[in-house]
């Protein structure tokens, strides 16, 4: 009985959608509702597709040249010493799948033809490869030839470093160190010393392309005239999320002079201005959802006007006011449900389109990034689309119930 009543409204509901000529400006309003619905959602899919795309390629750029926990000292001083005693321990926390020592130090790089700032990481090459992505992305020559002993030492380039200093592989490059220099009276003198080029990566990040540089631990122990220390451990883990639970435990193994930082905590102002972002835009987009709800409001509010006599005779030959205001209120929803897949569709196909095809350009050295990426996320379609149908149906109630409330007697008095 309930099934046979759902067919009559919704039969009734879909017939009074579809606009005669006389109805024509119905019609047409009815249409305009299900454009601004699926306009709103299209632009909601698309805009979290952006947001999604920027931290997604952000946090996977980010998190293949640096690490999800970095342990270092809390007061700069020599460098962790017993980095191999710790390397073991590390190893041993829950979720670390790699823990490798590592040398930082901000040197100055020139050729014949160039010069530029760098920044140098010396890095374990027995571990290179588990302690990140970025060594995976090499354009030209390779992680072996790192690990030679051999002098000139080997040193691996980020694509527009190389292409700013005008290096190849093959070819020698300078380092000037202001650490690992000789006394003189005058102070520390800078340390030059000439490394040849055994490879460029390309990791699609302009910060880390065009800034890093990367050497042996060893020959970075050598150039800063140190002994076998390294100034950070970094962790990596099988789970992202996991970091601050890994950097709690690995607090407890380090010691007092040590620190550990996750990697939400060294970037929280690239996190918080996505964040931020992805409010505005739902806000600002949801806008518009809020006003094809309005479209649906007023198409209702006409249609109920309109068939007032058509209400009032079904209401005389049995039908009860609940199932008056079912019909205005599958009206409503008919028109959500479609204005929401068109959307969907839409927004989908396009973010698609617009990532694969690299649509939208940008200047990396502002935005870091070379296009703009789509990442829509089917968690993110569901809540729009609950969303969209749930102004679609808080739309439908008042005219639903003006329509319930039409007295037959009075209606069909005078036709």
């Amino acid at each position: 009985m309930a099934s046979t009543g759902t067919r009559f409204e919704l039969f009734v509901a879909r017939r009074y959608l579809r606009a005669k000529r006389k109805q024509a400006v119905i019609g047409i309003i009815t249409v305009i509702s299900v454009a601004g619905v699926a306009a709103g959602v299209m632009a909601l899919v698309i805009a979290l597709a952006i947001n999604n795309g920027f931290r997604n390629t952000l946090q996977k750029t980010l998190l293949g040249a640096y690490a999800h926990v970095n342990i270092m000292e809390k007061e700069p001083g020599y460098g962790i010493d017993n980095w191999r005693e710790l390397v073991l321990k590390l190893r041993a926390i829950p979720h670390v799948i790699s823990a490798s020592p590592v040398l930082y130090n901000e040197v100055y790089l020139y050729t014949p033809a160039s010069s530029g700032a760098a920044v140098l990481k010396g890095i374990d090459t027995g571990a290179a490869l588990e302690s990140g992505d970025t060594l995976r992305t090499m354009k030209a020559g390779s992680l072996a030839a790192l690990r030679t002993d051999g002098r000139p030492y080997g040193i691996i380039l980020g694509d527009k470093l190389a292409e700013q200093l005008g290096a190849k592989v093959g070819q020698p490059v300078n380092i000037l160190s202001p650490q690992g220099g000789s006394l003189t009276p005058f102070g520390v003198t800078p340390r030059k010393e000439t490394f040849r080029v055994v490879g460029i990566f390309s990791s699609g990040f302009y910060e880390v392309d065009s800034t890093m540089a990367y050497i042996s631990l060893p020959a970075a122990q050598w150039l800063l005239n140190l002994g076998d220390v390294a100034n950070n451990i970094e962790l990596r883990l099988d789970d992202i999320t996991k970091a601050p639970e890994a950097a709690r435990a690995a607090e407890a193994v380090i010691g007092p002079k040590l620190g550990a930082a996750t990697w939400m905590e060294q970037n929280r102002h690239i996190l918080s201005a996505l964040n931020m972002e992805r409010t505005v835009t739902f806000i600002t987009i949801g806008l518009i959802v809020m006003v094809a709800a309005l479209n649906i409001l007023i198409t209702l509010i006409m249609m109920v006007m309109e068939k007032h006599r058509d209400i009032a005779i079904l209401m005389s030959m049995g039908a009860k006011q609940a199932q008056i205001r079912r019909i205005f209120v599958y009206q409503g929803l008919l028109i959500g449900v479609v204005g929401t897949a068109i959307g969907l569709f839409a927004g989908h196909t396009l973010s698609f389109l617009a990532d694969h095809y690299h649509w939208l350009r940008l200047d990396e050295q502002v935005y870091a990034l070379s296009w703009v990426p789509f990442h829509p996320r089917w968690i993110d379609s569901v809540w729009i689309a609950a969303m969209a149908l749930g102004i679609s149906l808080l739309a439908t109630i008042y005219p639903a119930r003006n329509a319930s409330r039409i007295a037959p007697a009075e209606s069909l008095r005078y036709e």
